[in-house]
């Protein structure tokens, strides 16, 4: 079965949510708790990686001061970096540009939430990716 899209306009794909959410140019979930993020389960060869100035006290997780990670380099909403990024913890790998815990941290920081995509494109793109929509509609 093929499911053909009511507009003639190319269907967006998943990565058009995460594209949206730069996070080179917001860095929210990196500013967000001082509880996070937390290591969960990096190996102690992947910790090693990580200077000890950027980890907590309690070696428990990222050194965080009124709530942003010591490794988040910029201006929250502007331009960000992480100064880890290749060593960063497996918390911080799992938030994904566009998910909730990135829009949660959006939200705290005052920074656009809207969604990218509608539910209906959303639903769309995933079942393109899986090879049953077609771009156009019939004609």
């Amino acid at each position: 079965m093929r499911i053909a899209l009511p507009h003639d306009r190319p269907c967006p794909t998943l990565l058009d949510a995460s594209a949206a959410f730069d996070c080179q140019s917001c860095g929210a979930c990196c500013a967000y708790s001082a509880d996070w993020p937390r290591f969960s389960t990096e190996e102690d060869a992947e910790l090693d990686r990580i200077p000890d100035e950027l980890v907590a006290t309690d070696l428990s997780g990222m050194r965080c001061e009124d709530g942003r990670c010591a490794a988040l380099r910029g201006e929250v909403g502007k331009q960000t970096a992480c100064a880890i990024y290749e060593a960063r913890p497996h918390v911080c790998r799992a938030c994904m540009p566009g998910g909730d815990d990135c829009l949660m941290a959006r939200a705290a920081h005052g920074l656009a939430v809207e969604s990218v995509i509608s539910p209906l494109e959303g639903e769309m793109a995933a079942k393109r990716s899986e090879g049953v929509v077609s771009h156009k509609s019939p004609t």
